[in-house]
């Protein structure tokens, strides 16, 4: 292994454990928000995947920097690593998505106009998304 492959390793480690505490907090405020234990674990294996897949899949990520990636997600990624992937996949996961990066701002981790630029990308492309989503 080189030097570079356990460094890039070692930041994945250390997001990941970090992600694992954002998770546990996610879920906190999704079941204190009154939903359904299916819907928090829907929405939390969606975040799971978003966070600790896709943002550590090139370089490490963490999530308060990941809110402009999801261009690139939806339309190259999600639908290639993703088996999957559906219109009904591509919708929930956009919802849960939008969901965790309010979670975020209400932290105080990312800041408002980050959260409104991600909805209306989400707003602007999902429907682009769930066609690419359809074979």
């Amino acid at each position: 292994m080189t030097d570079e492959y356990k460094e890039w390793e070692r930041q994945c480690d250390e997001i990941r454990r970090e992600n694992d505490q954002l998770l546990n907090d996610f879920q906190q405020g999704l079941t204190g928000k009154g939903l359904k234990p299916k819907t928090v674990q829907n929405h939390l294996g969606n975040v799971d995947f978003y966070i600790n897949h896709y943002l550590l899949y090139y370089d490490p990520v963490r999530p308060p920097e990941g809110d402009t990636a999801i261009l690139f997600f939806f339309e190259y990624w999600f639908p290639r690593k993703a088996m999957w992937a559906s219109p009904a996949n591509v919708k929930s996961m956009a919802a849960s998505i939008k969901k965790f990066y309010q979670f975020l701002f209400e932290q105080g981790k990312v800041d408002e106009d980050a959260v409104q630029e991600l909805k209306a990308e989400i707003r602007a492309s999902l429907p682009d998304w769930m066609e690419a989503a359809e074979f």
